[in-house]
């Protein structure tokens, strides 16, 4: 079975850098481990952002435009 979501930019660019912090590794099951690992691939095959130089400006856009859109 296979799922597919469609995410915004700012989304899909605020959920990888939150995957690729080390935030979320403790006190997770090995099954959701893997399930955020799963997510963190292919968001890393699908963004181009992460490997832009203003990429710190891009996030911050990014978070912004969510914070903007649904609230603090």
């Amino acid at each position: 079975m296979s799922t597919t979501i469609t995410l915004g930019d700012d989304v899909a660019l605020v959920l990888f850098e939150l995957l690729t912090s080390e935030r979320l590794e403790s006190g997770l099951e090995a099954s959701e481990r893997n399930a955020l690992w799963a997510l963190e691939g292919y968001l890393e095959k699908t963004l181009v952002q992460p490997f832009s130089p203003n990429y710190g400006q891009l996030l911050e856009a990014a978070k912004a435009s969510l914070v903007e859109r649904f609230g603090p």
